[in-house]
This record gives C-alpha cells, sequence and structure tokens, in this order.
C-alpha cells in the first residue's frame, strides 16, 4: 500500500534513457484486502501475458510474490499482448469467468489504446479480483511517506519530489485540482526537513481580509491601524525557523503580492507602520489550484515561487491508486463496515473521474458506509450525487464498447454478430480469413466472433487453403518477414496468414534452436 525507504533520486526507469513506459498490472481489489496493491510488471514492449489464477505473480515492493489464487479466476489464461507502444489486445479465456472491462462485460478479444491505458483500465475478473491496466513510467520502489498513498509512479514520483526538496530551503509551489492533496504534500515536505522539529504555519490566502491581510502576514506596530492597540506579530515572524504555507496562494489580495516578492527577493519585510525591515528565515510553500500564469497574478513573484514546483496528479490520472486509496481512507477514518464492500460497487468508485479527486472519495466513502449500516442499497450515482446520464462512467464503458470490441461488420459489434453464424457449414473460407484478419490472426477472438469452439476453429483453420501453419513456413522466409515487421508477431502473421500465436511459438523454437546450433 505505501511504503518505506529514503532514497532521495528520482525513480530509476527500468531501461536507462529509455522512455518506454512499461505495463503496469496493479491489484484494484481483491477479496482478500491484504492483497490490494500488489504489482506486476510488464517491461518488454512486446510481451505476451497470461493472466490467471496460478500466474502470474503479483508483489509489493519488498514483500513475497503470490498469483491471485482466488477461485473465482479461471485456471485458463486470459491474454493480454502488449503491441509496442500501439496498446493491448485482451483476449478473454475460453471459460464461464465473467470478464469486465470498465465494468462492461467482453465476450471476445478488445483492443485497447495506449491513450486508454494512460487513464488507467479496470479488468474484472469472475466478479470478485479487479486489476488495473496503466502505464508506469519506472519500476516500483519502496518509499513510505504518512499521507502520501500509491503504488503507481506518479505516487512514487511524488514521494521522491518531496524528499529532495525537502532538504533545501527552496520556496515550493505545489499546483494541482481541488481535493489532490497539496496540503499533505506540505507536510510531507515540512516532516522531512530539517525544520520538522517546528511546527508547520499554514495560512489560506483567500480567508485574508484585505485591508488586514499586510499586518496578518508581516506583523504591526502599535497604532499602525485603528484598533492596534500593542504591537501584533505576524505569520513569518511565527514561522520563523519553521515552515509558512501559503494555501490559495492564487487569490493573494493584489496589494500584498509585491510585498511576497520583496520577501522572497531579499528575505527582508516591513511590518505595517514600523521603522525598521525584520529578516525572514520561514521557508515558504505555496498551493493552488488555479492558472497563475495570466494577467490577474504578479508574474515576477510567480518566477521566485517556481523554484520548485510540483504538480499533483488527478486522482482520474493515478486510478491504479484508488483501491490502496479507500482501505487508508477507511483506516484513518476508523471507518468499519458490517459487510463486504460489493466489488460493483468498488467497480463503479475505481472508473469514476472524480472531479473532487481523494477529498470527494473520501466523503463518499463516508456515506457508502453509513447506507450499509443502515440497511440501505448503496446506490453509487445517488451517493456520489451525479445521475447516471451525467455519469463519467458511461464515457468510459462506452468507448470500449464502441470502439475496442473489433466489429464484425460496420457499426455493428462482434457481440451482436456472435449469435449470426454457430455451425461450421455456415462459414465459408472468407469468413474465417476476414476474422482472423479482424483479430490481428489470434484465434480465440476470430473464434469467439464466428460463434464457434475454438477446436472448431483450429478445424477450420487446417482445412482452409490460404491459411498456413507456421511450422510448414520456410525458415528464410519467416525469417525474413519477422526482420521485415521488425518483430511485431501480428504483422507478420498479418503477411504470412498463419495464426500469431502459432507463430510466435515457433519463432522461439528456431530462435532456441539457431542459438543452439
Amino acid at each position: 500500500m505505501s511504503f518505506s525507504d529514503h532514497t532521495m533520486t528520482s525513480p530509476s526507469l527500468l531501461v536507462a534513457g529509455s522512455n518506454s513506459p512499461m505495463l503496469g498490472l496493479t491489484i484494484a481489489w481483491h477479496p482478500d484486502s491484504n492483497r490490494v496493491g500488489e504489482q506486476f510488471i510488464v517491461a518488454d514492449p512486446q510481451a505476451e501475458l497470461e493472466l490467471s489464477r496460478f500466474s502470474p505473480a503479483f508483489r509489493l515492493a519488498g514483500k513475497d510474490a503470490l498469483p491471485l489464487g482466488h477461485g473465482g479466476i479461471s485456471r485458463e489464461a486470459l491474454r493480454i499482448q502488449r503491441n509496442g507502444d500501439q496498446g493491448v489486445l485482451i483476449t478473454p479465456p475460453a471459460s464461464r469467468m465473467v470478464v469486465e472491462v470498465n465494468g462492461v462485460p467482453i465476450h471476445a478479444a478488445v483492443h485497447i489504446t495506449q491513450e486508454q491505458l494512460s487513464k488507467g483500465l479496470i479488468l474484472g475478473l469472475g466478479r470478485a479480483v479487479l486489476i488495473c491496466l496503466h502505464w508506469m513510467q519506472c519500476l516500483p520502489k519502496t518509499n513510505e511517506m504518512e499521507g502520501v498513498i500509491g503504488v503507481g509512479s506518479s505516487a512514487i514520483l511524488l514521494r521522491d519530489q518531496i524528499r529532495q526538496v525537502a532538504s533545501t530551503d527552496f520556496p515550493v509551489l505545489l499546483l494541482g485540482e481541488t481535493g489532490t492533496g497539496k496540503e499533505i504534500a506540505a507536510r510531507g515536505i515540512h516532516q522531512h526537513s530539517q525544520r520538522r522539529h517546528s511546527q508547520m504555519v499554514t495560512v489560506n490566502m483567500a480567508a485574508l481580509n484585505e485591508s488586514l491581510a499586510a499586518a496578518d502576514l508581516f506583523g504591526a506596530a502599535r497604532g499602525a491601524y485603528t484598533g492596534a492597540q500593542q504591537a501584533r506579530k505576524g505569520l513569518f515572524a511565527e514561522a520563523e525557523n519553521a515552515t509558512l504555507f501559503l494555501d490559495e496562494i492564487g487569490n493573494t489580495p493584489a496589494s500584498i503580492q509585491p510585498m511576497l516578492l520583496r520577501v522572497l527577493e531579499t528575505g527582508d519585510y516591513r511590518p505595517l507602520g514600523a521603522t525598521q525591515d525584520l529578516h525572514a528565515n520561514a521557508r515558504l510553500i505555496a498551493a493552488t489550484d488555479q492558472d497563475l500564469y495570466g494577467e490577474n497574478f504578479n508574474q515576477a513573484l510567480l518566477r521566485r515561487l517556481e523554484s520548485f514546483v510540483i504538480h499533483l496528479p488527478p486522482l482520474r490520472e493515478r486510478r491504479e491508486d484508488i483501491g490502496v486509496l479507500i482501505l487508508y481512507l477507511l483506516k484513518q477514518n476508523k471507518l468499519e463496515y458490517p459487510v463486504a464492500l460489493p466489488t460493483s460497487l468498488i467497480s463503479d468508485l475505481l472508473i469514476y473521474d472524480w472531479p473532487g479527486n481523494i477529498r470527494q472519495l473520501s466523503h463518499v466513502l463516508r456515506r457508502i458506509l453509513l447506507a450499509l449500516q443502515a440497511g440501505q442499497p448503496a446506490d453509487f450515482h445517488q451517493l456520489v450525487g451525479i445521475s447516471k446520464e451525467r455519469s463519467s462512467i458511461a464515457p468510459a464503458a462506452q468507448a470500449i464498447q464502441a470502439v475496442h470490441p473489433v466489429t464484425g461488420t460496420v457499426g455493428k459489434t462482434v457481440e451482436a454478430t456472435q449469435s449470426a453464424r454457430k455451425k461450421l457449414t455456415d462459414l465459408s473460407e472468407d469468413d474465417v480469413l476476414q476474422a482472423m484478419i479482424r483479430h490481428d490472426w489470434y484465434i480465440q477472438g476470430a473464434a469467439q466472433e464466428l460463434g464457434i469452439s475454438r477446436p472448431s476453429m483450429y478445424k477450420l483453420l487446417e482445412q482452409h487453403s490460404q491459411i498456413r501453419k507456421a511450422e510448414q513456413i520456410p525458415v528464410a522466409e519467416l525469417r525474413a518477414v519477422l526482420d521485415a515487421s521488425q518483430g511485431v508477431i501480428e504483422q507478420a502473421a498479418h503477411k504470412l496468414k498463419t495464426p500469431a500465436e502459432s507463430l510466435r511459438r515457433y519463432a522461439r523454437i528456431i530462435a532456441i534452436s539457431a542459438l543452439s546450433g
């Protein structure tokens, strides 16, 4: 869920100097809550992964690796095939296990684009285990930090950035949408700095009264304004040798912005009505969910605040962390659920885009548990305060349905064409050939589209006059086509007119025999 390490460098890429992302499979939910957050990383951009009850082995950094294990998951493997940077092909197994992609049941192979994976994709297995497919820019690592929760590369990088800048006195600017945890990040910087023995001072700049803002921040001499019966200590003085967190910096009154600029440039400020400057020793951290690059914010001040910038990603861009966040929020708020949270409800929580981010997730969890404790149905749309028509779950599901199950005919999905053909005698050679082409030469997807079993599909392939057996293709031709296809099996299978699975196996045999000979 969260990790322990004090490394201050940025997370290392799997391949030095490479910007190619790795495919991450993170357990987003599991009947055994201890498994949530475990990962399996696919580094090879051309890899083919078989996901079943017994493989692969998932792990948390620094912990033992275990397969999914749950009895609701098929022994038959679901295939996940990467195609370089083009995305992945997901082929469900020939079993009774229900497979869902973003909450939508699939019965045939679906292609998921690189863009869709960048948003995180929820793969449901047997209505019991939920896996998030997402990109990883770095290897998993243990670098635990209180409150900064997550196992994805965004969370890892955030913790590393906090540790890097904590050892300095640089001003820090935290940018992120509302509810992304900017104050938690600020506290992380303070707690890992040499100032951690002093209390961090926090001020909401939006709550400052403009006429008294200067006195609030910098203090005031006696008699500096009506009612100033004695000298007043400002927040900069209160944060001496500590950290001053300026939240909602975008709402700073215009008259105060030049004063803040002077403190950042020289370290000096003058209390209201005073005759001498004071020197500030407070370390500044500022945060906002606004765009500071417009005309309404002092651009010179912005440049000073930009000494070190940390972007906190929205929750919809780190979907792989939602499961561990749910468990963390339940524990932090001492919330106990009387019955197991329904997997369908957890799936909704994982798929939703969360405009209010972690803060909104926390509030919705409270409402869900209150409803369950009262014996009421936990309707996600009602509890999150949206109508089904406006739910961001629906567009995500529709995108998978409408675009990515490979279409059998124009305007019809694979599911719509499956029932049209059941008998082998009804299928022409062209039907078989076109189904194989549409499914990148993978047998399972083509068989499901045609509405026949995998053994029946093998029979049709053996009898086909145009489709070739991989082992009967001359080695020289096979190697030439693989070289021309730059090792992309799907492209080579299309050119050779042979099933991709058997081509991959035969290519490996050739490589082994060539090495041994």
